[in-house]
């Protein structure tokens, strides 16, 4: 059984000019957990980081570590270390001297020290680089010494704010493998910040998604994949294709003036819905063979597959495939129960999931940016 080890409660941030960035957040952490607060710039997630290391105390709530409340505990007396985008590391000390500072700090003895930076930089990977300038490493491995850094002292929890955010594509994914090794070797509590989907998905065992200061949704990367609550989750996490439709009954949904199987339930008789379908799992068929047929207008090839532009009576959707689709060609689609998920109106209805905007959409993906909350 998991044992809770943070708890937020009522938590809210306004600041002096007004802004509100944390609406009453309730949520709890567990021991050993890698949890991620997940969503765009301003969303509050690194706001909420700052206010469990102590960096901001809450206008109202209370955070609570290990059933005690802290809102008035320093950060430097909290069992919680962060790792900063920026990593701070001390340019004038070699790698060794920069693990051990916060042990000397605490006057440890010395052969103490000694053991535990060189078990830290086993961990990390980084034994033979004890003697080497900090800035002459790379990025990895500098992430890996304000890592080490972090960790020698062995706290709780620690937060990691965009750790990846300065490293290269390929970097960032040997990281990502590394850190959640780390993680479940040293067996304590990771908070990781990131507006990165792919991140998320691919280290975290609970992903919290973040948007105007409110928890949208709480789960396994499975969950939120799978089962997105409301359009602003489906669009945030991988690409989807979201439509108004009305559920006519439990297991049967109608869009585009067509009635479909599908395998959700619980709605009210005729109750309007969004729909979405993710790209990947939509199967292209010869046009008179589809359950709804469509015109090919744009297609970008993606190395794994492509990416296909296809309009359904006005409605621009993308489709994931394998098979090449030329501009202008007739396509059908298939599509099973298990492929149409079903979810309840929102505030978000309407603003996603119509590919009209999509070379806009790339290129403010590219664009990505820092995350100042």
């Amino acid at each position: 059984m998991a044992k809770e080890l943070i708890r937020l409660s009522g938590l809210t941030m306004t600041f002096e000019d007004g802004e509100t960035v944390l609406n009453g957040i309730n949520l709890y952490i567990n021991d050993q957990e890698f949890l991620t607060l997940l969503g765009p710039s301003g969303c509050g997630k690194t706001t909420t980081l700052r206010i469990i290391g102590g960096f901001l105390t809450p206008t109202a709530g209370d955070v609570l570590f290990d059933g005690q409340r802290i809102n008035d505990v320093p950060p430097h007396r909290r069992k919680i270390n962060t790792v900063f985008q920026r990593y701070a590391l001390f340019p004038h000390l070699d790698v060794y001297d920069n693990v051990a500072f916060g042990l000397r700090l605490a006057k440890l003895d010395e052969n103490e020290v000694d053991r535990r930076v060189t078990e830290m930089l086993e961990i990390v990977s980084l034994r033979g680089f004890e003697n080497r300038k900090v800035t002459a490493l790379s990025g990895g491995q500098q992430q890996r010494v304000a890592i080490a850094r972090a960790l020698v002292n062995r706290p709780k929890v620690l937060l990691l704010d965009e750790p990846l955010g300065a490293l290269d594509l390929r970097l960032r994914k040997d990281m990502q493998n590394e850190l959640k090794r780390i993680q479940q070797a040293m067996g304590i509590t990771f908070i990781y910040v990131t507006h990165d989907q792919e991140e998320a998905l691919s280290m975290s065992d609970t992903i919290v998604v973040m948007d105007k200061g409110n928890i949208q949704q709480i789960g396994t990367p499975q969950d939120i994949y799978n089962e997105p609550k409301n359009a602003f989750v489906a669009d945030f996490i991988g690409e989807s294709n979201i439509l108004d439709g009305i559920m006519r009954a439990d297991r049967l949904v109608e869009f585009f003036g067509r009635q479909f199987a599908c395998v959700d339930a619980g709605f009210a008789p005729n109750e309007p819905v969004d729909v979405v379908i993710r790209p990947e799992d939509i199967d292209i068929v010869p046009a008179d063979q589809g359950h709804l047929c469509g015109t090919v207008t744009s297609v970008t090839f993606k190395g794994v597959h492509y990416d296909v532009i296809v309009d359904f009576k006005g409605f621009k959707w993308l489709i994931q495939t394998t098979d090449f689709q030329p501009v202008g060609s007739r396509i059908g689609i298939c599509l099973n129960p298990e492929d149409i998920h079903v979810m309840h109106k929102s505030e978000y209805s309407g603003q996603f999931g119509d590919y009209s905007s999509y070379s806009a959409e790339y290129d403010e993906i590219a664009e990505g940016g820092d995350d100042e909350e």
